[in-house]
């Protein structure tokens, strides 16, 4: 499958965390389909932010700055936007600052997801609710086979954690709340994103732009740590396509889906370096074996089955066209090429590509 431009054309949405890296890009694509979109987020968390250069506010219907830690304002702020779909991506993303501040990470991502689900308890109109997780709501075992959606969940650090109490309220909004009104909710547990517009701190191609635009050499800490790397437009691509199937399927797709490269197209961070610093002749990587810090995760692989079988989703880019995609975002953002414009590019490319399984039949 791929999007449907007419169920989207006018549909009302509700887009939570659209100033964001990932909300960004999809308030742009949703633009781009003719929806109209709410959006409710904080302000930019980074500096740059794509959100400001790539003028996303442009073609919102209303740009709403609304803390979700705050129930009052999340639910004066449903009943404004009037969604049909609502797609949460709202969230603090990052798991080393979740060691930093976990109170404040639990409180966003799980009580603000509380939040919003309880306040589309009684929102007239809505049909279809995605809540976005993450690949790391599984309780890691760091085994060789990858994660399941029925495997159990876990988490070590506090976002891992409040993101599979996410997983947990959201299935109880579901079953408790939303079904018997006939609202379907899905979540979706995506793999590790790459895309240009990052600009996120400890992220591994916004930290090797950063340094190799400067003249450094990029620090890399765990360069054997393995993940289920995508091109952002991979998962937002997937949003969108299982918003419409809990629209029109509602008894039938409303569940939890993996999102993410085949199993074996997860790659190690020294790999996507590597292929990333083809960008940067020259530039220098410092690669040690330090597990000193916080903990993580060195093995994270996802199996996507039920994503191909129920959705019928396939992968456009492989890992090495998402890395070059990516870092040639940086390279034209770097010459003054428009941030928007640079979108703009990449979504027309992803829209054109085959699905790999599709191109190699």
């Amino acid at each position: 499958m791929s999007v449907d431009a007419a169920f989207w054309r006018g549909r009302r949405v509700l887009l939570t965390g659209h100033t964001g890296f990932k909300g960004a890009w999809l308030a742009l694509w949703l633009q781009r389909l003719g929806a109209e979109v709410t959006g409710l987020a904080l302000d930019p968390p980074t500096e740059p932010a794509l959100y400001t250069l790539a003028r996303v506010a442009d073609g919102l219907a209303a740009d709403l700055r609304v803390d979700l830690r705050h129930a009052d304002a999340v639910r004066d702020a449903v009943h404004r936007a009037k969604p049909e779909v609502v797609l949460h991506l709202a969230a603090q993303a990052l798991v080393r600052p979740s060691y930093e501040a976990p109170v404040d990470t639990f409180a966003t991502n799980v009580m603000g997801t509380v939040h919003l689900l309880d306040a589309l308890r009684t929102a007239p109109g809505v049909r279809a609710v995605l809540v976005v997780t993450t690949d790391k709501v599984y309780r890691n075992r760091e085994w060789a086979y990858p994660y399941r959606e029925d495997d159990a969940l876990g988490g070590h650090d506090p976002y891992s954690a409040s993101k599979a109490a996410t997983e947990i309220v959201a299935a109880s909004y579901r079953d408790a709340f939303l079904a018997p009104r006939g609202v379907a909710l899905a979540t979706a547990r995506a793999g590790n994103v790459i895309g240009g517009g990052d600009w996120a701190r400890d992220r591994l191609l916004p930290d090797a732009v950063r340094a190799w635009q400067a003249g450094a050499a990029l620090q890399i800490r765990q360069p054997g740590s393995t993940r289920p790397w995508q091109h952002v437009l991979e998962p937002l691509q997937a949003y969108l396509v299982l918003a419409q199937a809990l629209h029109e399927r509602p008894d039938r797709v409303a569940a939890a889906y993996n999102f993410g490269p085949q199993s074996h197209e997860a790659a190690t961070v020294r790999h996507v370096v590597e292929m990333a610093a083809r960008a940067y002749p020259g530039s220098e990587v410092c690669y040690q074996n330090n597990s000193d810090g916080p903990h993580e995760a060195r093995f994270l692989a996802l199996e996507t089955a039920q994503a191909r079988s129920a959705l019928g989703l396939l992968p456009r880019w492989p890992v090495a066209t998402a890395v070059q995609r990516t870092m040639a975002w940086y390279r034209g953002w770097a010459a003054g090429a428009d941030p928007r414009a640079l979108c703009v590019a990449d979504l027309d490319a992803f829209e054109a590509a085959c699905p790999e399984d599709v191109c190699s039949a």
